[in-house]
């Protein structure tokens, strides 16, 4: 099967570009529904796995380390109904979850480290979309008709996650362009020849 991982700066439009892809390709697109397929098979909420994603991973664990032993955790893992996630299990499920997807049907992944995770697989392509500040702003206020404050604010939460997440799986060195199949400058590209240059990348495989 055929994937296409799409890595982005907040605001690039990652999200648009996805969809416009995986409609033109016919393939499945995947990007927050990641977060309920790692909460069932980690048998947690979605609001647990989205806590290990963000800050409040940190403080979560520490604080679960102060009421409860880890022994007690690991038990509670094991028993039928009951599940238990931290950041070293959240890698290995989506890895897990990546290599499955992949496997299974041709399709798009939209952030969550796909290029890490799928980069030795042979059908893939790796995209990173980036942008200079200014342009990530006027594309969010167009697109979801913002304010340019709200555009700024959103923007500035957006590349913390990013970068906190990609600490969270252990790689540092995410815009380095060796990791990518192609690397788009949305300054330079418009959506429609950024969606173009994908397709044909993914035909070709």
């Amino acid at each position: 099967m055929k994937v296409v991982t799409i890595a982005r700066l907040f605001g690039a439009g990652g999200h648009t570009i996805g969809e416009k892809v995986a409609k033109r390709l016919g393939f499945e697109l995947v990007e927050e529904e990641m977060i309920n397929i790692v909460a069932k098979k980690t048998k947690v909420s979605p609001e647990w796995v989205q806590a290990v994603e963000s800050e409040r991973g940190n403080w979560l664990m520490n604080f679960l380390g102060t009421i409860v032993s880890p022994s007690f955790l690991e038990r509670l893992a094991e028993e039928e109904g009951h599940g238990y996630i931290d950041e070293d299990i959240y890698k290995e499920t989506l890895k897990e979850v990546m290599e499955e997807i992949a496997r299974e049907a041709n399709t798009v992944i939209v952030g969550r480290g796909g290029q890490y995770f799928l980069h030795d697989y042979p059908q893939a392509v790796h995209v990173l979309l980036i942008a200079d500040k200014p342009h990530r702003i006027k594309f969010l206020m167009e697109r979801y008709k913002m304010s340019e404050a709200r555009a700024k604010r959103v923007i500035k939460r957006g590349d913390k996650r990013r970068n906190n997440f990609y600490k969270k799986i252990g790689e540092k060195h995410f815009n380095d362009p060796s990791l990518y199949t192609v690397v788009i400058n949305m300054d330079h590209v418009l959506v429609e020849r950024a969606v173009e240059i994908i397709v044909d990348l993914a035909s070709d495989l």
